[in-house]
């Protein structure tokens, strides 16, 4: 794909989140639908968390290109190596697991993730924007261009410290309200919760390895730090 290839698609995905996070701010604010959001506000849930999370990635995305364009590539290293860092640590795989783990769980039990009372509230095109879109868009990025993934330690260690902080949010939550952010968690036990949590936790990790597998397949070891992995 060209450089203004690449450009127009950023561009466009980057506008197309902006639109979603715009329209469910203005959702949260209809009294029938604010409901949901009690107790934690509409960043309580990771699919909104992620939404914010992919328009700031395809925002800067889009800084990277325009400053490629008319600053070259050796002064803007830093603006390329927050981009890679972002998609690799946090952007791909946390997308990747939303659009898994919601899928998973909706097809065993909806009840536990996305009741059938939401298809009243939210629109069928909301819920695929929000929780299957997001997959194809994160590939697409894998494959449009390669990305420089940091020592595997630290790229662990910073997904590890964005999960920490998205589960003590849900515990802090429930510890403060008496109510838990999906369903699903209110049936488990605290035994079973550390299970998930954990489970979860490994899934990511998992994901996280499979993109760096993707992007080496795709780039081979062009885009892979000199240091050798841990």
């Amino acid at each position: 794909m060209t450089r203004m290839s690449t450009c127009v698609y950023h561009l466009f995905v980057l506008s197309w989140y902006i639109f979603l996070n715009f329209y469910i701010s203005q959702e949260v604010q209809d009294p029938r639908k604010s409901q949901i959001f009690l107790n934690g506000g509409q960043w309580k849930y990771l699919t909104f968390l992620n939404l914010l999370l992919q328009a700031i990635f395809f925002g800067v995305a889009c800084l990277e290109d325009v400053l490629k364009r008319t600053k070259g590539k050796k002064d803007i290293k830093f603006v390329t190596a927050f981009r890679d860092l972002l998609f690799t640590t946090l952007a791909f795989p946390i997308s990747t697991f939303v659009f898994l783990s919601f899928w998973i769980l909706f097809l065993y039990d909806r009840e536990l993730v996305y009741p059938k009372a939401l298809d009243t509230i939210f629109p069928v095109w909301l819920n695929h924007a929000m929780h299957t879109f997001i997959l194809p868009f994160s590939l697409v990025e894998v494959i449009l261009r390669p990305h420089c993934y940091p020592l595997r330690k630290r790229g662990l260690t910073l997904l590890a410290a964005a999960c920490l902080a998205y589960v003590s949010r849900v515990l802090w939550i429930y510890s403060e309200t008496g109510t838990w952010v999906y369903p699903i968690f209110a049936k488990l036990n605290p035994v079973g919760l550390a299970a998930f949590f954990s489970l979860s936790y490994i899934f990511t990790i998992g994901i996280y390895l499979f993109g760096e597998k993707l992007n080496h397949w795709k780039w081979g070891d062009t885009m892979q730090p000199r240091k050798k992995r841990k």
